[in-house]
């Protein structure tokens, strides 16, 4: 049921203008799905979900590109390059930090830059560390959060 529900919201905030969480508990009804608020809130985190601005200001919930591009479980090169290479992933305030073996942080930072993170500045590689600069604390709390349900997922092989 959980997934079919975050399969659903994915797919609501992918076609459709959702700005809040009753909007898209309304959309989600309509599609025959009955969820709390709190469920909808608990949702929303584990689905890593952002609110963006349109070219007109109006803010809408959004999928944030590191899930929906370049880190799908369809891309096994990219996610299995973080399995074997990243070891630990933390941030202080707006920075992210992508702890590697020793070699990989160009590597790891370059499949990164390529995923075009929303809200991220700009990145840093050296040997075996990423900085990953973003626009604020919660980007980064959402990255990081993103980062290690990836890490942690026993889906990759």
């Amino acid at each position: 049921m959980k997934t079919n529900r975050h399969e659903m919201i994915l797919k609501l905030v992918q076609e459709k203008i959702i700005d809040t969480q009753e909007s898209l508990r309304a959309a989600l009804e309509e599609n025959g799905m009955n969820v709390t608020q709190a469920t909808l809130s608990r949702d929303i985190k584990e689905l890593s979900l952002i609110k963006v601005s349109d070219e007109f200001g109006n803010s809408r919930y959004s999928v944030p590109n590191l899930s929906r591009e370049g880190l799908r479980q369809d891309n096994n090169e990219t996610l299995t390059l973080l399995h074997s290479a990243v070891i630990k992933v933390d941030h202080a305030i707006n920075t992210v930090v992508i702890k590697c073996h020793v070699g990989m942080a160009q590597a790891v930072c370059a499949k990164l830059d390529g995923t075009h993170i929303e809200n991220s500045v700009g990145t840093i590689a050296g040997d075996d560390t990423i900085f990953m600069l973003m626009r604020t604390q919660k980007d980064a709390e959402r990255l990081v959060r993103e980062l290690n349900s990836i890490l942690y997922s026993k889906d990759v092989k």
